[in-house]
């Protein structure tokens, strides 16, 4: 009889990576969600409770008989159809080609939804940016059917990336998929106008799938928003244009985790096929719930909301952490992030790992930038990130919140000078 473990060599090792990692580490040191005392600055999640003029909060749904039962794996009929609808209300009026349910996917979450869409790519490269969301990491290494190819992104140039390159990149690496957040979380950056008409096009023209995660699109700044792909879509079952978003940021609703991919109906059908052997399906009670946030009266209530109250929360953040000496490659456009470069800081705290660990001591918690420079299978072992001197600020809190977490990291910074 062998003394080895069960199942210690059938398992691979699947580490904690990004904001889980963050998490466990501020858990190790006394965190709890309920513990007032933190200023979580880094878990990507908004304040979820009652805000000045926004809709009142759902405190409690019902469940019909039939909701006790499976619900299709693509998702309730109902549902896909008003997520179709609000698509074409807030991006497509006047356009000939518009979404249909059969447009649409619903999956449990956001993390459920690109799941299923990197399931169900080919033998492809996939190109992704850097800096980019930590959970891509995994992500792009789980499946091994593709190539995961990373394209840096230059902090000196405000991480821009213009047509021609897109196409340089696209033809150069025969690339047959792109992945990137937009806006973009860590760095807020947001493509939009004109500049998104010519990345759509570009993937139109060489058949290239545009993956777009657009959980952000409504936390827009410069008063270009929304945003999204969808604006740009000529033909909605032929343009190779692929939406993820959900009802965690732009809703507010983290916790329920029904979520939603938004494309040609061929792609669709694969992404549900996908999720009959992944997940089964989201949860069947949240989705029929889900049907009363889709109003245009909620849908720019809240909108108006996340405006006001996140847009008063970022203007603190920004000139706080200015204040301390954190500078910003480029000024967040979009998300509920600063992306601050730690350089200017003493040098026991320019390493967002250093700062990090620190910072917990205080009480505080931020997500170190190295986990954005995102590295599926770890093919550059070794090599130090590009983004060791950066750390992720999270405004998604409640202001108070935000000025305790401030306070404490202007006193940190000041002991260590």
């Amino acid at each position: 009889m062998s003394n080895m473990h069960p199942g210690t060599s059938a398992f691979r090792n699947v580490p904690r990576t990004g904001v889980i990692y963050v998490m466990t580490q501020a858990a190790a040191h006394g965190y709890r969600g309920s513990n007032a005392d933190w200023c979580n600055l880094g878990q990507g999640q908004p304040e979820a409770g009652e805000l000045p003029g926004a809709p009142p909060r759902i405190t409690h749904i019902d469940v019909a008989p039939e909701d006790n039962e499976y619900a299709p794996v693509p998702g309730l009929l109902e549902l896909r159809q008003a997520v179709a609808d609000l698509y074409n209300r807030t991006y497509r009026v006047g356009k000939v080609s518009q979404y249909t349910a059969k447009n649409v996917a619903i999956s449990g979450g956001g993390r459920t939804g690109l799941t299923r869409v990197v399931a169900a790519l080919g033998h492809i490269n996939l190109g992704h940016f850097l800096p980019d969301y930590t959970a891509y990491e995994e992500l792009l290494d789980i499946f091994r059917s593709f190539n995961p190819i990373p394209i840096l992104l230059d902090g000196a140039r405000g991480y821009a990336f213009t047509q021609e390159e897109l196409r340089r990149e696209v033809m150069g690496r025969g690339l047959g998929a792109l992945l990137l957040s937009n806006p973009c979380n860590p760095t807020g950056k947001v493509i939009y106008g004109d500049e998104l008409q010519g990345w759509v096009d570009i993937c139109r023209e060489l058949g290239t799938a545009l993956i777009v995660d657009e959980f952000y699109s409504r936390y827009i700044w410069n008063g270009e928003g929304p945003v999204s792909a969808a604006a740009h879509v000529d033909d909605v079952d032929h343009d190779p244009v692929l939406i993820i978003d959900g009802l965690t940021k732009n809703w507010r609703y983290p916790g329920w985790r029904v979520s939603w991919t938004v494309g040609p109906q061929s792609l669709i059908d694969g992404i549900a096929s996908a999720g009959s052997f992944l997940d089964g399906g989201a949860s069947r009670p949240l989705q029929r719930a889900a049907l009363a946030l889709f109003s245009d009266d909620i849908v720019n209530a809240e909108t108006a909301t996340i405006q006001s109250v996140f847009g008063a929360k970022r203007r603190l953040l920004m000139e706080r952490l200015t204040s301390m000496g954190i500078t910003m490659d480029v000024e967040p456009n979009g998300s509920f992030y600063v992306w601050g470069n730690l350089s200017n800081l003493p040098p026991t705290l320019r390493d967002g790992r250093a700062f990090f660990e620190e910072a917990l001591k205080h009480r505080v918690i931020v997500v170190p930038g190295e986990f954005f420079d995102v590295n599926p299978g770890h093919r550059r072992p070794g090599a130090a990130s590009r983004f060791k001197n950066y750390a992720r600020f999270s405004f998604g809190p409640e202001h108070a919140s935000l000025e305790a977490g401030m306070a404490r990291l202007e006193r940190m910074i000041a002991n260590a000078r």
